[in-house]
């Protein structure tokens, strides 16, 4: 297989990440076991398996020389084929344990290991026999939350699945454009252009008017990771949706709002006057069809209403707020600041890596996003998942990341924290289902 080239924002990923704040993403499904030795058995499945799915040999190499007619390419990375790949480097089978979330914590605190494909799978057999988990990590440079869902999906148990649609193949490319497409290629340049002074203008308003959040605030010197995980139904959801109106996606950042606002009040830190700035990943891969690897993302900037007591003018906030960002469009405002990754040489990429990771903090407070999953059931060596918790990465300064998925009737809230930060993580987990509550009643006649 030949050397891909790093897009620019999968770049930007791989050199924005520290020690104390690596940047993969992370997601624990949960299993009921049918015998005492199924996690063995999965650990030894996903083994198996992984060494037959090209995606998962994909290592990234550091590239220091130009690359034929791409001399922008250098300081950049390839994604390649490992020249030695063994999978039993990333699956690991662990002790039994009673607490798979603690497990997890501790496990997304460490960074994959760069020389090699950047990704691990580690079981987590249960203390009581009757279940066990798996945690993948696949570093944010090797996939974004869809690609990483199809490759984790490749070792778990065959579904059936309607074949994605090929992409068009792309006409050679010679080292001058051809000159009949030069006026399109010059209205495009001044398109991205505009458009990138536009997301710029955007994040410097934004930064202008933000306001510290200190229990959102990480110390500089972190590294440490707890997880959480919360289980909501899906109906109430919609119970909540319809009698209000939105979609189910504000249902949820609503809660994630009201969360906060209860937290911070439990805490003793206040909400009031509270309002963080949350980014939500909007993902630009086209539904059904087979894409690239790595990241094709955007995203949404808003302001959650924690300062307000009012659980359903916080849901209506956040409707407006995303209607007003789904009118202008992922391409706009200071939620799409990823998109400038495009205009940023390798070397670029590679010199300011550091610097872009520490300023993070003063873009958003929050991210909070969704990861779809499958409505079929998914199974390894035939035992169910039950639970799939996604975790998103902290990126340097943020105490908090959020991310949730719906699987077969019920939401699952995935919550990664620093864990010198948020020590109490457990009582905002217990919140989002209180919240939850909350606007069911608010709903009620």
């Amino acid at each position: 297989m030949n050397p891909d080239l790093l897009a620019p924002l999968d770049l930007a990923f791989w050199n924005i990440e520290s020690e104390q704040h690596p940047m993969h993403l992370g997601a624990l499904g949960v299993f009921t076991a049918h015998s005492p030795t199924a996690g063995a058995h999965a650990a030894d499945l996903l083994a198996a398996r992984a060494a037959a799915v090209p995606g998962l040999r994909m290592r990234i190499r550091d590239v220091w020389q130009p690359l034929g007619p791409r001399p922008l390419a250098f300081g950049g990375a390839t994604r390649e084929a490992a020249p030695h790949f063994d999978p039993l480097d990333h699956v690991r089978l662990h002790a039994p344990t009673d607490d798979f979330q603690a497990v997890a914590g501790r496990l997304m605190e460490r960074s994959l290991q760069r020389g090699r494909p950047p990704w691990e799978a580690h079981v987590l057999p249960g203390a009581d026999g009757a279940s066990f988990a798996v945690l993948f990590k696949f570093h944010h440079a090797l996939a974004d939350g869809l690609r990483a869902l199809t490759l984790a999906a490749a070792v778990l148990d065959p579904m059936d699945l309607p074949a994605p649609r090929p992409r068009p193949a792309e006409p050679a490319r010679g080292l001058l454009p051809d000159v009949r497409k030069l006026p399109g290629l010059v209205r495009g340049a001044l398109s991205d252009v505009g458009r990138a002074l536009d997301i710029g203008a955007s994040v410097a308003v934004s930064t202008l008017a933000a306001r510290p959040v200190p229990a959102l605030t990480a110390p500089a010197v972190g590294g440490t990771r707890r997880t959480a995980g919360v289980v909501i139904d899906l109906d109430d959801v919609h119970r909540v949706r319809k009698t209000v109106g939105g979609t189910v996606n504000d249902v949820l950042i609503a809660v994630v709002a009201g969360a906060l606002r209860r937290w911070l009040d439990e805490r003793g830190d206040g909400s009031e006057g509270v309002t963080p700035r949350a980014l939500i990943p909007v993902s630009r891969r086209r539904p059904r069809t087979a894409q690239p690897q790595g990241n094709r993302l955007s995203g949404y900037l808003m302001r959650l209403p924690v300062d307000d007591p009012d659980p359903l003018r916080r849901l209506e906030t956040v409707r407006a707020a995303m209607d007003r960002n789904k009118d202008a469009g992922p391409n706009r405002g200071a939620g799409a600041v990823a998109l400038l990754a495009d205009h940023v040489p390798a070397l670029g990429h590679r010199l300011g890596g550091p610097l872009v990771g520490q300023a993070a903090r003063l873009w958003f407070d929050i991210l909070v996003t969704s990861v779809p999953l499958p409505s079929l059931g998914l199974k390894l060596g035939g035992n169910p998942v039950t639970a799939v918790f996604p975790y998103a990465p902290l990126a340097r300064g943020q105490s908090l990341a959020v991310a949730v998925s719906t699987y077969r009737g019920q939401v699952h809230y995935g919550l990664v924290a620093d864990g010198e930060a948020v020590p109490d993580l457990d009582r905002l987990a217990a919140a989002l289902t209180a919240e939850v509550e909350t606007l069911i009643t608010a709903c009620d006649p």
